[in-house]
């Protein structure tokens, strides 16, 4: 089973020269061995280990046994041993999650604590050929699609699976030839849980009556899907790459006529994979979802939106698909006084705006910037100023004779929605001049009559 193990490591490259891992320990026969053949290999292969224990209180004066025997191994063996305890049951209730989901993020949580302590790593946890049998089967039942029949991966982020490719029935075997001890969980005998059910009830049904072998043909299958997730997955990469039009931290930006061309199983992912890079996970993002924010793609109706989950909202405009992570900041209103000659900061947007006056032959009117503009300074009367947007407000763009509404105009210029409140307006003594990045206003332009001219710059910081 070592010789297993080893193979498996270096195979999928699991552990690597003064790695630091640590090893998820329950006392259960599947960890423990796990952290013998671990702690075997360690200084042939040259890595570091430390064991994590969760007491999750369940099972009170059995789980407080479990920590001390856990413990005193790590003692025994001169290893770094960290533990911490929770209320499994009061964290589910207070998370509205079921008891295996709030499990799940407590030993995470905790892993990667102790990962922080000692400075990073891998996390190493004890799931055998069994485990990946019945999460195939549960994924199957709960239904899902081609990516969730790939099973638990060797590796996946920073946590690692050494013994992935051994049975159970070898586990038990490594552990009684080797003079292993390790704690009984009760629990597990009894089918309490969904993966319980599974394990206790529905595998020996079918090895009994349909396939002795089904562990084995399970973890097969789950092999011929991992290829096949990451063929199509390479093409999505590839597609997102090509639709993307803009990227940020909270929200992203695809071609709708683009997304519309592909297939279903390409377009659907890139839908997932864009949700999955806002918000850190796909938790709650069902097919619905995804049919909905396809079927907002198809419509392309500018102004129309979906929220699906939390905070995730959906919007169609201008031809484009707007995936955004809201937060609960209000509009922000801010306006500043614009002193000739200086260069003036405004903090609630984070940027600055410097202005100077040049005589018209040395100024460059065809600059191209939209973020610099050239404006008849002997029009300029009374105070200059920098604000956010007010209802009601108007001016007359370049070009035009007549004055137009600042939301019309934003129409016109197919202005998203969601950016009109974050785009600066200078004023001059209560008249707009400047829509920054857009269009300055006729009445202020630079003409043949113009002497001194009033050069106006905004940068982002």
């Amino acid at each position: 089973m070592k010789e297993k193990v080893r193979a498996t490591i270096k195979k999928y490259n699991l552990i690597e020269k003064e790695d630091n891992i640590v090893i998820g320990v329950s006392g259960g026969p599947d960890s423990m061995a796990l952290l013998y053949i671990l702690n075997d290999i360690k200084q042939e292969m040259n890595f570091n280990i430390y064991v994590a224990h969760i007491n999750h209180g369940i099972r009170k004066e059995e789980a407080d046994a479990d920590e001390e025997f856990v413990k005193d191994i790590c003692s025994r063996l001169a290893i770094s041993f960290y533990s911490t305890k929770v209320n499994m049951d009061e964290y589910a209730k207070k998370k509205k999650l079921t008891s295996e989901e709030a499990g799940r993020e407590i030993r995470y949580s905790f892993f990667n604590k102790v990962l922080n302590i000692i400075g990073g790593g891998k996390i190493a946890v004890a799931h055998n050929k069994n485990d990946q049998a019945e999460t195939l089967i549960m994924r199957f039942f709960r239904g899902t699609g081609l990516e969730g029949l790939r099973g638990m991966e060797y590796k996946n982020g920073n946590i690692i699976r050494p013994i992935l490719d051994i049975h159970r029935e070898e586990i038990e075997s490594y552990c009684k030839k080797n003079h292993i001890d390790a704690r009984i969980d009760r629990t597990n005998l009894e089918p309490i849980y969904g993966r319980n059910k599974t394990r206790l009830e529905v595998i020996p049904y079918i090895a009994k009556n349909y396939n002795s072998g089904i562990i084995d043909t399970l973890v097969r299958t789950a092999r011929l899907m991992q290829m096949d997730s990451e063929f199509i997955l390479e093409i999505v990469d590839r597609k997102y790459k090509d639709i993307t039009i803009e990227e940020h931290t909270n929200s992203i930006v695809l071609n709708i006529k683009e997304l519309n061309a592909e297939h279903y199983s390409i377009k659907s992912r890139i839908i997932r994979k864009a949700i999955e890079k806002i918000n850190g996970s796909l938790k709650g993002i069902g097919e619905k979802h995804i049919s909905d924010i396809l079927r907002l793609a198809e419509e392309n109706l500018t102004g129309k939106s979906i929220n699906i989950i939390k905070n995730i909202i959906v919007k169609a405009s201008y031809g484009n698909m707007i995936i955004e992570k809201e937060n609960d900041q209000r509009k922000i209103n801010f306006k500043s006084t614009i002193v000739t000659g200086q260069d003036i900061y405004i903090e609630e947007i984070n940027a600055s705006i410097s202005s100077y006056i040049l005589p018209v032959s040395k100024a460059n009117i065809k600059d191209t910037n939209p973020f610099k503009k050239y404006f008849d300074y002997d029009k300029i009367k009374g105070r200059l100023c920098i604000r956010s947007r007010r209802e009601g407000d108007r001016f007359i763009p370049l070009g035009m004779k007549g004055s137009k509404k600042l939301k019309d105009f934003f129409i016109d210029e197919k202005v998203p929605r969601e950016e009109r409140d974050n785009i600066p307006i200078i004023e001059n003594d209560g008249n707009i001049i400047w829509i920054v990045g857009y269009r300055i206003s006729e009445e202020y332009k630079v003409e043949n009559s113009t002497k001194k001219v009033l050069v106006l710059e905004y940068k982002k910081q």
